[in-house]
């Protein structure tokens, strides 16, 4: 089974530099107006700025689960890209929420190192 996660935007040519930046390359794919990213084996993050989505546009919430969350995020600090304060659970994992231009929410969570 695959996986399409699409990020509703209001303007897919003004959000491509931040995507580009938050996920650290350009676009794996790019079909029709839609932007595609591999983001997992099976599982594709896609932005869309068709009209017809833009009744969801700052909707989104999607979590990424990663393995080196200080490199990202200094990554995304060297680009302007601001993030909530990281949490901590009891289990270990680390979480972060960071706000796209269109207030979509994309999480990262690092599972604790064993």
């Amino acid at each position: 089974m695959d996986l399409y996660s699409v990020v509703c935007v209001s303007d897919v040519a003004a959000s491509r530099k931040w995507y580009e930046a938050f996920l650290g390359r350009p676009a794996d794919e790019i079909i029709g107006a839609e932007l595609l990213w591999r983001v997992g084996e099976n599982a594709w993050l896609v932005l869309d700025d068709r009209d017809v989505r833009a009744a969801r546009v700052g909707g989104t919430m999607i979590t990424l689960g990663v393995d080196d969350l200080d490199e990202i995020l200094a990554r995304l600090a060297a680009h302007g890209i601001e993030h909530e304060p990281v949490e901590a659970y009891a289990n270990g994992v680390r979480h972060v929420e960071i706000l796209d231009p269109d207030g979509n929410s994309l999480s990262l969570a690092q599972a604790p190192v064993s």
